[in-house]
């Protein structure tokens, strides 16, 4: 089981292996298109970065520098914790 930890330290758990999407629309990230072009959902992560799926395409052309910010709309959980703000 993994743990998906906003910046108001509100906690989701979340299968390993599960898409973000649902458990950032429920506290409050914006989504658009949900394909990866508007950058609407943008997330920063702040811890577990490894704990997330490789960056997509789509996130390479929108974000560029693939340091602390993720599509929330693109990436899954693998295993583990992950710290986010938006």
């Amino acid at each position: 089981m993994a743990k998906l930890i906003f910046h108001d330290e509100e906690e989701k758990n979340l299968e390993d292996g599960s898409p973000l999407i649902e458990a950032c629309e429920d506290v409050g990230v914006p989504f658009a298109c949900t394909e990866g072009v508007c950058g609407t959902c943008v997330i920063e992560v702040v811890e577990g970065m490894e704990n997330l799926s490789d960056f997509t395409q789509e996130e390479r052309d929108f974000l560029g520098d693939m340091n602390c910010e993720r599509l929330a709309c693109q990436c899954k959980i693998k295993c583990g914790f992950v710290k986010v703000k938006f």
